[in-house]
């Protein structure tokens, strides 16, 4: 009993969870949020009054702060909007710790055949979905490891999968939906390598409606194996959900390096080279860094590079974020992007579609073809888009030449497409990204930039990239 016990309070320090009742006031509401979260993530302890511990120097401030260092935020101490924003996000329920330590105590498994054992199933998929689910999302750690699985249908196995809700018989209750999606134990005996999954969640087979099961459980197999979680984003045992297409999926190089650190390498055969779009994190520092698009966003101005963006305003320092983290439904490695303001709403191009989105939600009826621009059939993507909200027209770069919609009219001016010099004189090279600021129009070639006066389309200097994206070392 004892030995039970001393497991159960080990695993406390690891699993916590949430316990937020209805609160007053947004302010107050947030802040009780922000304690729960850092109790359950970051073994916050000893607050008396959360009103008066978000004070410099007090233990929350510093648990805040340790934090925004693990989600690579501006550290403050204090609960500013972007750090609500990711307490909000939905993530894994296994507390937040330095990257690919692992959960301390050697804690791996001493055999490399393990088995597993589905305990039971949620209603949102089939019984053949789940089951494909699991075993592909332990093929996952299997292909780069000399790992094992084998099901078993009886008794207990290494690892026991099961759906529940609220208090679930491991003394670690979900929270009901959103937040929290699941939880596992990292390897020991009893417990350990279990993962429960909050059916209070609604899981998906491959859909991005719902959170896809094989994801959350591929994560979460992480855990089961001695993973902790990772700081990287776009790594799969980065602590919060970002839906990825299940298909394309491809283990990102920070877990392989992470899960083999512990088991060494799959030696039966050729080792997998992960596609390097998936777990390379953009470098700002870059000088030779091209970006994908520009575009503004209430007050932001976001910069998109494969799969993440960098936001910036005036009263924020700039961060990285994962598209997908941000808008679920947005593609990667997009081509042009632009904002609307009178229609409050922001365009993404890939190939011959288009996205909207309203804030970070996305607006019915998208995504939509480049006919809606009134653009030819031979125009297979657009390379920039700026929208000038004074004249209501936007403008659509095709590498050496443009468009101009008129978005009032909803049909393309008379008179384009025109070539890049003539309506831009001193423009060099192939437009690759765009952006309206404060006047001024901005369009990339490479990893310069040239500044334009928006009225007279005067060039006025040319820039580099880390003018506006400054190198975050």
């Amino acid at each position: 009993m004892r030995k039970i016990h001393r497991q159960l309070c080990f695993l406390a320090s690891l699993v916590l969870v949430i316990d937020a009742g209805p609160i007053a006031h947004p302010a107050d509401k947030d802040e009780a949020t922000a304690e729960h979260y850092l109790k359950r993530f970051y073994n916050l302890t000893d607050v008396t009054n959360v009103k008066t511990d978000f004070r410099q120097g007090s233990s929350l401030t510093e648990k805040m702060k340790e934090m925004q260092v693990f989600f690579g935020l501006k550290v403050t101490g204090t609960l500013d909007k972007e750090t609500m924003e990711v307490m909000k996000q939905p993530r894994c329920g296994v507390p937040d710790v330095a990257a690919y330590s692992t959960f301390g105590g050697g804690l791996k498994w001493q055999t490399n055949k393990l088995t597993y054992r589905i305990v039971n199933y949620t209603p949102d998929m089939s019984v053949a979905e789940v089951d494909d689910s699991i075993k592909r999302a332990l093929q996952v750690w299997a292909d780069v490891t000399p790992l094992r699985f084998t099901r078993i249908y009886s008794g207990t196995a290494d690892i026991m999968i099961q759906f529940g809700s609220r208090y679930h018989g491991d003394y670690y209750p979900f929270d009901g939906p959103g937040n929290t999606l699941a939880h596992a134990f990292a390897p020991s005996p009893g417990i350990g390598g279990d993962a429960h999954f909050d059916e209070d969640e609604f899981f998906t087979f491959r859909s991005s409606r719902g959170f896809v099961l094989f994801l959350v459980a591929a994560h979460e197999f992480g855990h089961s194996l001695g993973l902790s979680h990772s700081n990287v984003p776009g790594a799969l045992m980065f602590p919060t959900y970002s839906f990825t297409d299940p298909d394309r999926f491809s283990l990102p190089s920070d877990d392989i390096r992470g899960i083999q650190s512990l088991y060494g390498p799959n030696r039966e055969k050729k080792p997998i080279q992960p596609d390097p779009k998936l777990p390379t994190t953009p470098n700002a520092c870059d000088p030779n860094l091209i970006l994908d698009a520009v575009t503004t966003l209430r007050g932001e101005t976001m910069f998109f590079k494969d799969s993440f963006f960098w936001r910036s305003s005036p009263s924020r320092s700039m961060s990285q974020i994962q598209i997908r983290s941000f808008w679920p439904n947005a593609p990667d490695n997009i081509d042009a992007a632009y904002e609307n303001p009178a229609q409050d709403k922001v365009f993404f191009f890939k190939g011959r579609q288009v996205w909207a989105f309203s804030g970070n939600n996305a607006v019915p009826g998208y995504p939509k073809t480049l006919s809606r621009f009134g653009l030819p059939s031979s125009i297979k993507k657009v390379s920039a888009a700026i929208h000038d909200k004074n004249s209501g027209k936007t403008l659509l770069f095709v590498d050496r030449i443009y468009y101009s919609f008129d978005e009032k009219a909803k049909k393309m001016d008379t008179g384009y497409p025109k070539r890049l010099e003539h309506g831009f004189p001193g423009m060099a090279g192939k437009v690759t990204a765009a952006h309206l600021s404060k006047g001024y129009i901005y369009l990339y070639s490479g990893n310069k930039v040239f500044e334009f006066s928006s009225y007279r389309k005067r060039l006025l200097r040319v820039l580099k990239n880390n003018d506006f994206l400054p190198c975050l070392k």
